[in-house]
């Protein structure tokens, strides 16, 4: 029974429930509401069109919004009291309290305060250096995390894909997964190629979770390990299963810098000294006084000259801990500290504690990734090779070097192989411009097929794409399936795309310089070789794209893409440029004793040549993964400290998914 609430909003199933379906991969309860569509219809929305922007708000105000609870923010006071939980100072404070008490009752008011109100100012400058410094961070840091936090996903929205926030997502959104995308909320999966989730940060298991049409349910904070999807949002916020995790949490607290471990420890060493000694000191000199009256027989007579004598003794003890605990350590450390993170802000790093400041002062080697960190991460196509000539890329006039140098059946099938065989997506936007959503790589060739002229709803809507095999970083490639239309559904053409090396050694064939379809012989393919060295030596990522007609009904019954004797249409070579400033950074570091290496999964000649021009690779080693691996301990203890470049490090690439 729905709640008039949901009656009157004129939708057709509680929250509560649309998120349990997920939550719990209810499949019966998915089955009750005729699956998918059935809850597609439910939530008032098109599969294929979205939802409509008019309808965002109302939809918030139903099933929430797509915002998880925070703790909330800490103020100046608890930074100040967070200060004084040190030991060194609490044992400071207690003797600097004492010692105005004692000061006071023996030498009077106000010169029995000097000593012990000079310490409890120390103390207070201490405190507040500190709390005023992760105050300021913590404003930052705030400023900070609402950015990064502020996500651009890519939805279907007004029958158009456009990016949208992340905390604009609503219920009802069909949004577009990739490779790498963190699934913005609880979801069911309506279409898509070979979908892998890994839901290890969920469930700890390290293996991958199949989704499709037969187990649809995708839950909020696990990773796209591979394939490519559109998934129907059915639940945002404290309603999905990251927000019911991120209930149960609560913040952990701040493990001490080596510094801050070895200061305590010190100080603490030596007020357990002072403290022996005052008390071994009180009780001689107490003693010594208790044995001159016995010897006077006058331990029955006491008078306020003696207990004033007694009361020097106590004093006299707690100036030896005030002595012995070195209260002015605290002070120079933090101070220091302090300096440190002014002259990182300047440099415009923000600092979120003072120890961190300390922690990475002893920082000996940094391992830096290439894509987005050292380079801009805007890719484009800087040359290409296609019939047997090499391109240089110029804005303006592509399109007709293209047309007078290579033939239109040639030219046709470069273009259908990028606007078709691709995971990216061409949109107009509100000003009416063209906008490119997808990865960087696929922007920057469907960025070339628009200046070659091309048109995107021309080849998909002439070719009918009958199956998708999307790009991962085992296979390093993607494929395509198109039927061609010849109006028997017997005719078929793949289209594959990716790493160089992986591609050429699919390829039988080769268009030569006359645009004809020839067999690739051992010295041509030398020469592609040579050529793809060639564009990595530039430091350009290089990508073949390769095409193969099938004929027969054998395609359509089983949907296979093949795996050989493809014909290599062209080698792109992209480019994306190094950061302003990178080069600078890095000899700052080696100037300061810190190693730079570079690890990344391009090719070892792209990665060269961009650590050569970044100033990581002088006279050092560029290894592969593999070779890595492979090399046994003796050998891995020589060569490691000769490492500045290691490509495709990481296990997995070697590693076949189940």
């Amino acid at each position: 029974m729905l709640s008039k609430e949901i009656q009157e909003a004129g939708f057709g199933i509680e929250p509560d429930e649309l998120a349990s379906i997920v939550r719990s991969h209810d499949t019966k309860c998915l089955e009750h509401h005729k699956g998918v569509e059935g809850v597609a219809r439910a939530v008032r929305v098109s599969l294929q069109q979205g939802v409509n922007t008019l309808d965002v708000q109302h939809r918030q105000n139903v099933y929430g919004f797509n915002r998880h609870a925070e703790n909330p923010p800490r103020s100046f006071w608890m930074f100040v009291w967070d200060a004084m939980q040190d030991l060194t100072l609490i044992i400071l404070m207690v003797c600097s309290f004492v010692s105005v008490g004692v000061g006071i009752l023996t030498e009077g008011w106000p010169k029995g305060m000097y000593d012990g109100v000079g310490i409890i100012l120390c103390i207070l400058l201490v405190v507040f250096v500190t709390s005023i410094c992760d105050y300021k961070q913590s404003l930052q840091f705030k400023d900070l995390d609402k950015e990064k936090k502020n996500v651009s996903i890519q939805v279907t929205r007004d029958s158009k894909r456009q990016k949208v926030s992340i905390h604009d997502l609503v219920v009802g959104d069909i949004v577009h997964l990739s490779i790498g995308d963190i699934v913005p909320g609880d979801g069911l999966f309506t279409s898509g190629f070979g979908l892998l989730i890994d839901e290890s940060s969920l469930s700890g298991e390290s293996e991958a979770v199949n989704v499709d049409q037969e187990k649809p349910f995708l839950l909020s904070g696990t990773m796209v390990q591979d394939g490519s999807a559109k998934m129907l949002v059915t639940s945002v916020g404290v309603r999905t299963e990251w927000g019911r995790l991120m209930d149960t949490l609560n913040e952990g607290g701040d493990d001490e810098t080596p510094l801050q471990v070895k200061l305590n420890g010190v100080a603490t060493i030596i007020g357990k000294i002072g403290l022996c000694f005052a008390v071994v000191t009180f009780m001689v000199l107490t003693g010594r006084f208790l044995c001159e009256k016995i010897a006077h027989h006058e331990i029955t007579k006491w008078s306020l000259n003696d207990a004033s004598s007694l009361l020097n003794f106590f004093a006299t003890a707690v100036i030896i801990i005030v002595v012995a605990v070195p209260e002015g350590l605290p002070l120079a450390v933090t101070l220091s500290l302090a300096f440190a993170m002014k002259k990182l802000m300047n440099d415009k790093a923000l600092v979120r504690h003072l120890s961190a400041c300390e922690t990475m002062g002893s920082a000996s080697c940094i391992c830096t990734d290439k894509t987005g960190t050292l380079t801009t991460n805007h890719m484009v196509v800087d040359k290409i090779w296609i019939c047997q000539q090499t391109k240089a890329i110029k804005i303006g006039n592509s399109e007709n070097v293209f047309k007078s140098s290579v033939s239109e059946h040639i030219f046709d099938l470069l273009l259908q192989s990028i606007f078709q065989n691709t995971g990216s997506e061409i949109v107009k936007g509100q000003d009416g411009r063209n906008k490119i959503m997808g990865t960087p790589t696929e922007s920057a060739l469907l960025e070339f097929g628009l200046l070659l002229g091309g048109d995107s709803k021309f080849y998909n809507d002439k070719y009918k794409i009958v199956k998708v095999e999307p790009f991962n970083s085992i296979r390093k490639k993607m494929s395509v399936l198109v039927a061609l239309p010849d109006g028997t559904n017997t005719k078929y053409r793949a289209f594959c795309k990716g790493a160089s090396e992986i591609v050429l050694k699919m390829c039988q064939k080769v268009v030569n310089a006359d645009g004809k379809v020839v067999q690739l012989n051992e010295q041509q393919r030398n020469s592609v070789t040579e050529v793809i060295s060639g564009f990595a030596s530039q430091a350009l990522r290089t990508l073949c794209i390769a095409f193969k007609d099938i004929e027969g009904s054998s395609g359509s019954d089983s949907n296979s893409i093949p795996e050989d004797k493809y014909t290599l249409i062209a080698i792109i070579g992209i480019k994306d440029p190094v950061r302003p400033g990178v080069k600078e950074a890095v000899k700052t570091c080696l100037e300061a004793g810190i190693v730079v290496r570079m690890v990344t999964g391009d090719n070892i000649n792209t990665a060269k040549a961009i650590a050569r021009e970044c100033g990581i690779l002088t006279d050092g080693i560029a290894i592969e993964g593999q070779d890595f691996r492979n090399k046994s301990p003796q050998e891995l203890m020589n060569i490691i400290p000769k490492i500045q470049v290691l490509i495709n490090y990481c296990s997995q690439l070697d590693t076949p998914f189940n």
